[in-house]
C-alpha cells in the first residue's frame, strides 16, 4: 500500500530502444484489451453488488412491499435484523449505480425510512432506532418473532430482542443523508420533510453544551442520553447540515453545520496526522482506540487539504494482509486480502480470547472490507500522486472477496446469488469498541464498495 507505481513507458523510449512501431501498436493493443477486460470484469461485479443488495431488500416477499433490507446473511446470526445505518447507505449505493432499477429500489427504501418514523410503536417524534426487524424467525431462546417489518397495528417491528432499540446520533445522520439525496434525485418534498425532521431531532437530543461541543451520541432505548460525543457521529452531521442549509435554504443548518465541524476540527492530532474518536465526557478527548473512519470520512465530507494527511495514517497504522498463515485466519489456502481494519486496538487484539461470548477468537490480520472501501473513496477523492493506484488495488481486494468469500450464505433462508455481495470481514475482527466483524456478505459493506467503485461520494454536501 505505498502506492509505488512502475514508470510510464513512452513512445520515445520504445523506439529509443529498437523497438519498432509493429511492437509499439501490439503493446498498446495489449494494453488496451487487458483494460478493457479489467473494466468488463469490475462491471461486473458492480452488477452482482448489486444483485445482493436486491435479495437483501426481497427477502422476505410475503410480509408487505414496505420493506427494508435485511444487513447480513443469516449465517450472522442476527436473522432478520436491519440497521438503519446499512439500509441509509443501500440508498445512496443503489443511487450511485444510475439505473432505473437502482433508483426505484432506493425510492422504496426510502419511504420504509419514512414509514419508521411516521409508525415508531412508542415515539411520534421522527426517530429512527438502530434496527427493525423485516421477517419473522424462531429465537435463540425459542421465541418466535412472527412479524415482518410492519405489525399487524401497522406500528413497525423494531429490533427488541437484540437491545436495537435506542436512537444514535450517526444512524439517524445517515439516513438523513440518504433521504436527503432522494429528494434531490427524486425531486419528492416528502423526503426532504423526513431529512428535516431528522435534523431537527438530532438538534433537540444531542446538541451540547459541554467544553468539546458538538453533538453528542444520542439515546438508549429508554429514552436515556448517552454520555458519549463521537467524531464520527459529528463528520456525519457536517454533510447532513450541509445539505439541508442548501436544500431548505434556512441559514440556521449553516449554524448547526458549522458547530459539528468546530467539534471534528477539536480531534485532530497534528503530530501524529489523524483524528480522534471523540470524547467520552464532553471534556476529555478520548485518546485511544483510533478508528479508521475518523481518518476517511473526515476527509470525504472536509475535502480539507489540512487533514488530507489522515489517510496516509490509515493506509500506513491499520494496513493489514490476511491469508490462511495468520493466527485465526479463516481465509481459504491460497488466498490473500490486503486492505485496513477497523482501528488501532484490533491490531492489538488478544487471539487467544473469543471476542465475545459464543464468537470466535480474531485475527488481528483481518480486513475488514467496509472501511478499504472507505479509503479507496477518499484516495479517489483526495486524488494524490499514487492515490488512484493504491485505490484500485483496495477495490481489486474487495472484488476479490466478493467472488470468493461467504459461498453458500442465504437471506431470509433463499440462497444468495452466486458470487454477490461483500463479506464484511475477511477473518474476524475485534474492533476494540466491545463488538466484532464477521465474514457474512453484509449490506453496508457491499454499499461502500459501489460507492467506490462508482467514485460517489455520500458524504461531499456537506462540502462548501
Amino acid at each position: 500500500m505505498n502506492g509505488r507505481q512502475s514508470p510510464a513507458l513512452s513512445r520515445r523510449t520504445l523506439i529509443g530502444a529498437g523497438i519498432g512501431a509493429a511492437a509499439l501498436t501490439a503493446t498498446a493493443t495489449g494494453a488496451g484489451t487487458a483494460q478493457a477486460a479489467s473494466a468488463s470484469a469490475s462491471a461486473s461485479a458492480r452488477h452482482r453488488a448489486g444483485a445482493f443488495l436486491a435479495a437483501a431488500i426481497d427477502a422476505y416477499p410475503d410480509h408487505g412491499p414496505t420493506r427494508l433490507a435485511q444487513s447480513y446473511a443469516d449465517q450472522a446470526g442476527l436473522f432478520s435484523t436491519a440497521f438503519t445505518y446499512d439500509n441509509a447507505l443501500a440508498i445512496l449505493a443503489l443511487l450511485a449505480t444510475r439505473t432505473v432499477g437502482g433508483r426505484e429500489r432506493a425510492i422504496s427504501l426510502g419511504d420504509a425510512l419514512l414509514y419508521a418514523q411516521a409508525h415508531d410503536p412508542v415515539h411520534g417524534d421522527g426517530r429512527l432506532r438502530q434496527g427493525y426487524n423485516v421477517g419473522p424467525y424462531t429465537f435463540y431462546d425459542g421465541s418466535r418473532q412472527p412479524d415482518g417489518f410492519v405489525r399487524a397495528d401497522g406500528t413497525v417491528n423494531v429490533g427488541t430482542q437484540f437491545g436495537f432499540t435506542g436512537t444514535a446520533v450517526g444512524d439517524m445522520a445517515w439516513a438523513g443523508i440518504a433521504l436527503s439525496a432522494l429528494a434531490r434525485t427524486a425531486g419528492e418534498q416528502r423526503f426532504l420533510r423526513g431529512a428535516v425532521r431528522i435534523g431537527e431531532w438530532i438538534e433537540r437530543n444531542g446538541r451540547t453544551d459541554e467544553p468539546l461541543g458538538g453533538y453528542k451520541f444520542g439515546v438508549d432505548g429508554g429514552n436515556q442520553k448517552r454520555p458519549f460525543t463521537s467524531t464520527e457521529h459529528n463528520t456525519d452531521l457536517v454533510c447532513l447540515f450541509g445539505r439541508l442549509a442548501r436544500l431548505t435554504k434556512d441559514p440556521v443548518w449553516w449554524e448547526r453545520r458549522a458547530r459539528a465541524r468546530e467539534f471534528v476540527l477539536k480531534m485532530w492530532e497534528a503530530d501524529g496526522g489523524f483524528f480522534y474518536t471523540g470524547t467520552n465526557d464532553g471534556v476529555t478527548v478520548n485518546t485511544s482506540p483510533i478508528p479508521e473512519d475518523t481518518q476517511t470520512w473526515t476527509h470525504l465530507a472536509l475535502d480539507s487539504r489540512a487533514h488530507a494527511r489522515s489517510l496516509d495514517w490509515a493506509a500506513r497504522e491499520l494496513a493489514v494482509l490476511d491469508h490462511a498463515g495468520r493466527r485465526n485466519s479463516t481465509v481459504p489456502a491460497g488466498q490473500s486480502y490486503d486492505g485496513v481494519t477497523f482501528s488501532s486496538a484490533s491490531l492489538l487484539a488478544n487471539e487467544d480470547v473469543p471476542i465475545a461470548d459464543s464468537q470466535p477468537k480474531p485475527d488481528r490480520n483481518g480486513v475488514w472490507f467496509e472501511g478499504t472501501a472507505h479509503l479507496a473513496l477518499a484516495l479517489r477523492e483526495r486524488a494524490g500522486r499514487g492515490d488512484e493506484a493504491r485505490a484500485r488495488r483496495l477495490i481489486s481486494s474487495i472484488e476479490r472477496a466478493q467472488e470468493l468469500l461467504g459461498g453458500g450464505q442465504t437471506v431470509g433462508g433463499r440462497a444468495l446469488p452466486e458470487r454477490a455481495g461483500v463479506v464484511s470481514a475477511s477473518s474476524p475482527i475485534d474492533t476494540g469498541f466491545g463488538f466484532g466483524y464477521y465474514p457474512y456478505r453484509h449490506v453496508g459493506a457491499t454499499a461502500w464498495y459501489l460507492m467506490a467503485a462508482t467514485r460517489s461520494n455520500p458524504l461531499r454536501g456537506g462540502i462548501v
